[in-house]
């Protein structure tokens, strides 16, 4: 690589303004950013980036599931073209970084390449992919899951939230449902960047984090029922107590979580009680898991001894329990040869940096099972994420915006 190419650095603070510039589509009044997919909110910043992709140059798509696509072309372009980019939905009280940095990095890549007036000889091609978050439609992740071939897009299309609107309907009513099959825009590799979302980097002082493997995953549904009853005149040990039920359940997630650790993590994120009274014993009650591990013997061994453990709470608290698995997610390994193109990209430019594992899913996890993919991370504040809170200094995204433009670079050449 010349010097000159080696030198060529992002513009940290065009970046920093697009960060803070999207952020004001669903701001909130803590500074974090409500922004769910397919929502009014969702719309505004994907216009906003839609034109900005236009005004780059690219030849903007968008396919059946919303997912956008920014393709610059390569001098070659019989080669399939090396994406890059995240996403733009957030959770209900996410920040600005979470998705946002990756997607808004691949767009600072492009101008930086247009600046300089350098052509690649293959093609690349920025993505923001559909629903990333889940927080609105399951399963995470899900645009990214159907263009692996995970899911149909039918199926994808018929999934609905908690109001019972649909995919489709989202889709339509904010005008993103693209013409383009799933799938159609073909890549022959992937890298994302993204916040680390955990306080490894930062507690270690390391810029940059080469992703080697990203956490598997189990999401379930479940559901109890009890008894309603009087909660004056119903003597204790005659009880059918759906939220006690739960209780035992959620303390049972973490032990078994813990009995595996440290290589793996259970959490109970939401429980409704349905037709909820002061006065009344909770009688049915929905709730979810998420269990995590790197590692598929111990997903295999969470999945056993949490059936095991709701089986007997509900045996001995004499309730109906059912849990249901509606999504498994491997532990994702990535490709070593691009693994190693973002360890020597951080390396050349000469940014700290160490091997980690993702506690996250991410868009690129899915990708990784069709294509070689990878993972640059910079650090968050003190690990936090999903939160207002959220927060990452212009250093660190610059830094990880350049070794994301270095490591593209390397992958799709440059043109003589």
């Amino acid at each position: 690589m010349s010097r000159a190419l080696s030198n060529l650095q992002i513009d940290s603070a065009r970046l920093w303004g697009t960060i803070h510039e999207t952020a004001q589509f669903g701001a909130t009044p803590k500074g974090g950013v409500r922004r769910l997919t397919l929502s009014a909110e969702d719309k505004q910043v994907r216009d906003w980036f839609g034109k900005a992709c236009e005004d780059a140059g690219l030849e903007v798509h968008v396919d059946a599931l919303g997912s956008m696509f920014g393709l610059r072309r390569g001098k070659d372009m019989s080669k399939l073209p090396v994406g890059l980019g995240s996403h733009l939905d957030t959770q209900p009280t996410g920040g600005k970084y979470d998705g946002v940095l990756g997607t808004l990095a691949a767009l600072e890549v492009v101008r930086t390449l247009n600046d300089a007036g350098i052509e690649t000889e293959a093609p690349i091609c920025i993505v923001n992919w559909t629903n990333e978050e889940g927080s609105r439609f399951a399963p995470a992740m899900m645009a990214s899951a159907a263009y692996v071939g995970d899911f149909s897009t039918d199926d994808i299309l018929s999934r609905k939230d908690h109001d019972g609107i649909t995919v489709a309907e989202a889709l339509d009513t904010i005008g993103y449902r693209g013409a383009t099959p799933v799938g159609a825009q073909k890549l022959s590799a992937f890298v994302e960047l993204h916040i680390e979302q955990g306080p490894i980097l930062e507690a270690e002082s390391k810029t940059i984090g080469v992703v080697d493997s990203g956490q598997g995953v189990l999401w379930y549904d479940g559901k109890i029922t009890g008894f309603e009853s009087h909660a004056g005149s119903t003597p204790m040990p005659l009880r059918r107590d759906a939220l006690a039920t739960l209780s035992e359940i959620v303390l049972a997630v973490e032990t078994i979580a813990k009995r595996h650790g440290p290589n793996a993590v259970g959490t109970v994120g939401e429980a409704v009680i349905a037709k909820p009274s002061r006065n009344v014993i909770p009688g049915e009650i929905a709730f979810t898991v998420d269990c995590r591990s790197s590692d598929d013997a111990i997903m295999d061994a969470l999945d056993a001894d949490l059936r095991a453990a709701v089986k007997d709470i509900a045996m001995r608290r004499k309730v109906e329990a059912t849990l249901d698995l509606i999504w498994r997610k491997p532990a994702t390994h990535f490709n070593p040869k691009l693994v190693d193109a973002v360890e020597n990209a951080a390396g050349m430019l000469g940014f700290s940096h160490r091997r980690i594992t993702s506690g996250a899913g991410h868009d690129a996890c899915n990708l990784n099972t069709v294509i070689p993919t990878a993972m640059v991370f910079v650090p968050c504040k003190d690990g936090v994420s999903h939160n207002e809170l959220e927060d990452a200094t212009q250093t660190d995204c610059a830094a990880g915006a350049n070794v994301l433009m270095h490591t593209v670079l390397a992958l799709a050449g440059v043109a003589s």
